[in-house]
């Protein structure tokens, strides 16, 4: 079995036991992909994952659009920012780097190991780093228009190693 195929069947059975349920999931992204959660077990995965947090404040919409992001090693995710939508996003497994800024330049990167979280602001910058080995990303969204929610093409890329 490849590498990437043991990570995303690593994540699924890590959700399983927490008794959270995969509706969807990509992996063709260049940069490794992502397992989408059932959205009527939000409150259960932000528990799980952000147990600190206080779910109904994060509800700004009746979504949060929860998801497990899968980093390959020395991969890189858009420099992008969103619209629509402010993220939270904690390691669970391995570790990541996370670049943010509130402008257009690129400022240092931050190593996010597994527990540690970073709460990004709806417009601002950020980049998702895989390091030396596949990072494992919990990341529940924040819709900041309720009328009208954030979704995948809710990306502003500002630079991207893969020409998207």
């Amino acid at each position: 079995m490849e590498v990437k195929t043991k990570i995303f069947e690593s994540a699924k059975s890590l959700l399983h036991t927490k008794g959270l349920k995969v509706v969807a999931e990509d992996r063709d992204r260049p940069w490794g992909g992502f397992l989408v959660i059932e959205e009527a077990q939000a409150k259960d995965f932000a528990k799980a994952f952000f147990p600190e947090e206080d779910f109904e404040s994060l509800k700004i919409s009746e979504k949060l659009s929860p998801k497990i992001l899968l980093v390959a090693p020395e991969k890189r995710l858009s420099w992008q920012y969103h619209f629509r939508r402010a993220e939270i996003w904690r390691c669970i497994g391995g570790s990541v780097a996370v670049v943010s800024s509130m402008s257009d330049e690129e400022k240092e990167r931050h190593i996010l190991s597994t527990g540690d979280k970073i709460k990004l602001q709806q417009g601002e910058r950020h980049r998702l780093i895989g390091l030396e080995d596949w990072g494992m990303v919990a990341e529940i969204w924040q819709h900041t228009d309720a009328n009208h929610p954030s979704d995948e093409e809710d990306i502003v890329r500002l630079q991207d190693d893969f020409g998207r």
